[in-house]
């Protein structure tokens, strides 16, 4: 706004110089640039990020399966470790035991995995994501963690273009203000020697 008004008032005024409408100009500029650059940078950086994690969390759902496992007995610690894995924060509320499960193809797996402290006893059961061999993976990403990236990335995106229309602007601003004051300069020192003169003029 304040740039059309800028823009309007240096329109006819005999005092403008071509700094002033630049300047009025370039803001007009900016402004667009930021309710036009920005949310289509936002939307397409959202949109392509969310098409390549749906794509992962598609692949990941296809390559992993989930099932059930049942603790057998706690894992033993080697006693090297056992002085840091005390002082882990994950260890506060994960524990490694050794547990038996399912794989995809039927076969019987057994291996050392983690789980919470609260499912760590012999006999409690808890699910496990396993790969295409019957080896434990993470869970896959879920879907509203793959939105919430996205819109993350299209907030960003957003920042981003809006930070490089802002520097642009200072730019472009800067150097006209270098302008303005060189022609100060110049034009001081055509009739600063005579300033205050009887008849200067004249």
């Amino acid at each position: 706004m304040r740039a059309v008004t800028g823009l309007w008032r240096w329109r006819h005024n005999p005092l403008r110089r071509t700094t002033d409408l630049v300047e009025a100009w370039v803001a007009l500029a900016a402004v667009v640039a930021l309710c036009v650059a920005v949310p289509v940078a936002a939307l397409t950086a959202a949109s392509s990020a969310r098409h390549s994690l749906q794509r992962a969390v598609h692949a990941q759902q296809q390559g992993r399966a989930e099932t059930t496992a049942r603790v057998l007995r706690p894992a033993p610690t080697p006693p090297s470790a056992a002085a840091a894995d005390e002082q882990s924060a994950g260890q506060r509320f994960r524990r490694a035991v050794v547990a038996t499960w399912t794989a995809p193809d039927g076969t019987p797996r057994t291996g050392t995995v983690t789980v919470s402290r609260g499912s760590g006893a012999p006999g409690d059961t808890f699910p496990l994501w396993t790969d295409r061999e019957g080896r434990p993976v993470t869970a896959p990403m879920a879907d509203s963690t793959a939105r919430t990236h996205a819109a993350g990335v299209g907030v960003m995106a957003a920042a981003l273009t809006g930070l490089a229309v802002e520097t642009v602007r200072r730019l472009v601003m800067r150097r006209l203000h270098v302008r303005r004051y060189a022609h100060l300069d110049r034009a001081w020192a055509s009739v600063g020697p005579d300033w205050g003169r009887t008849g200067t003029g004249s």
